[in-house]
């Protein structure tokens, strides 16, 4: 199949369950919230983000395989794809012990981490473990995941891992409806993580005969794949990096404000990560699509589709940002109530964190087709600018300044930096070309932007009462959103246009 078929079959998957996905999570947060209360959610959030920071063992390993597996897949090499698979597991085994350890380890401390909430002590175990179980299964068992990626069949993997999760979020909702049973809901998240390895790895097995890991894999495999050792290396410091701008906020918030906070600014997250999930899993798939497409060297090509995905990220990342301005508040006090609205600065530096999030990934995509991860300096970077700047921060404006500190590291590292670099080392073209084509599509965003903004002073005139009156406001906003903005990005934007005539030929040939 074609890149743009397996793309076009992951966006169908993605959307349908996603959708669902996303209404599942609100209406359970609502319940988990009245029921278990402000104290236990901001627990988890915290305990998962522990184990985001154990997951950094990773290294990276996943970004390597799957960036290596693009060439053997292109020309159906399926020794060197067994070879791969093998030494992965091999790894991710290995890695998988000692996250375990070091997560045994980690819970030795939490008489004093958490000495001052009133839940009992085992709650707060048994829930780590739970998590920390789940994790592992994907060292010991999902590692075979990576190839339905690489090979662009992302569906494979959405349909299972959302229709499961689904399942179990209705589960967890009757549960706590009726019990309010906090150890039944953590059991509930052990039970979703075994049935998915289970699931998945008969999936694999049957999509791909062919697939047999070599269980005594020795340091000879390794050996024979040195460049692979080295961008695995290369990579571990990417996702230190990643996860101190991404991973830290909700530890930072509870150790310098309160556990009840972490649920506040977990609310604000789940709406703005989901959404950026939406749209990431909208277009699952074009990161191994773009893979293959360097794989094949046309420059001419490679640059034409990188600008088409750089406007349509600028595209959907500008609509968003002027249709949330509005509904998230209303969303927000509708859904939950007024006692969980934060600052207005908190809102508006999600809003553009959130932009910045959506249009690197084009520049991150096409960056890690090539290969490009020798940049080690600038994830280090990165965490000292967004650790730092945080913590200073946060001692005079809170949460605000935890989002201003990552703002900071986004603007001189992923804007700035990494197009730089992906211009002299991938494309080997002048920077400039690229400010060029960014500097049109800012002015396109801000020119709709400010045209908007005097749309609404005069339509926008009465309060969401309701979920009816918040559903006509987002549609208004949403029509005069994209017939302002449309004709601008089209006429200004090559890319756009480009773009604009792909998906129209490919509703014609629909």
């Amino acid at each position: 199949m074609s890149r743009v078929h397996n793309a076009i079959k992951n966006i169908k998957f993605s959307i349908f369950f996603y959708v669902l996905f996303l209404l599942a999570q609100f209406f359970s947060r609502k319940i988990f919230l009245e029921n278990l209360g402000d104290e236990f959610m901001g627990l988890t959030g915290t305990l998962q983000s522990f184990l985001k920071f154990l997951n950094l063992a990773e290294l990276g390993i996943g970004t390597a395989i799957g960036f290596s597996l693009y060439k053997p897949l292109l020309e159906k090499n399926t020794v060197k794809i067994n070879e791969l698979i093998s030494l992965f597991g091999f790894l991710y085994k290995r890695i998988g012990y000692f996250i375990v350890g070091a997560g045994v380890l980690l819970s030795l401390f939490f008489p004093y981490i958490f000495g001052t909430i009133t839940f009992s002590l085992i709650i707060v175990y048994f829930a780590f473990y739970t998590f920390l179980i789940g994790l592992c299964l994907n060292f010991f068992f999902n590692y075979h995941l990576f190839l339905l990626e690489a090979d662009q069949k992302n569906y494979i993997i959405t349909s299972y891992s959302q229709t499961l999760t689904l399942i179990k979020i209705i589960i967890q909702c009757i549960v706590v409806l009726y019990y309010k049973n906090f150890y039944l809901w953590i059991a509930l998240e052990l039970g979703y993580s075994i049935l998915f390895s289970i699931l998945l790895r008969k999936k694999v097995s049957k999509e791909y005969t062919w697939l047999e890991t070599n269980k005594k894999v020795t340091s000879s495999i390794i050996k024979e794949n040195p460049d692979l050792i080295k961008k695995i290396k290369q990579i571990s410091v990417h996702k230190f990096g990643s996860f101190v701008t991404n991973g830290t906020d909700q530890i930072l918030i509870f150790a310098f404000i309160s556990v009840e906070s972490v649920a506040f600014f977990g609310n604000y997250q789940l709406i703005f990560s989901r959404l950026i999930q939406l749209i990431n899993t909208s277009f699952a798939g074009t990161g191994a699509g773009i893979g293959n497409l360097v794989a094949e060297n046309n420059s001419v090509q490679i640059k034409k589709v990188f600008w088409e995905m750089m406007t349509l990220r600028f595209y959907i990342a500008g609509i968003l940002l002027i249709i949330l301005q509005f509904v998230v508040e209303p969303f927000i006090t509708l859904w939950l109530g007024d006692k969980y609205i934060l600052e207005q600065s908190v809102l508006f530096l999600f809003l553009l964190n959130m932009f910045i999030m959506q249009i690197r990934v084009p520049v991150d995509h096409f960056k890690d087709a090539y290969g490009l991860f020798q940049d080690t300096w600038a994830p280090i970077v990165q965490s000292i600018l967004n650790l730092g700047a945080s913590i200073i921060l946060l001692l005079y404006f809170g949460i605000t300044g935890i989002l201003l500190g990552t703002l900071i590291a986004f603007t001189l590292i992923i804007l700035i930096w990494r197009p730089y670099f992906l211009y002299k080392m991938g494309f080997k073209e002048n920077v400039w070309m690229y400010w060029k084509g960014f500097l049109k599509l800012t002015v396109s965003l801000i020119l709709a932007f400010y045209i908007c903004q005097y749309i609404f002073s005069f339509i926008l005139t009465s309060e969401c009462n309701n979920f009816y009156d918040l559903i006509l406001l987002g549609i208004k906003i949403t029509c005069v959103s994209v017939f302002v903005y449309t004709p601008i990005i089209f006429m200004l934007n090559e890319g756009f246009r480009d773009v604009s005539k792909r998906i129209i030929n490919l509703i014609r040939k629909k």
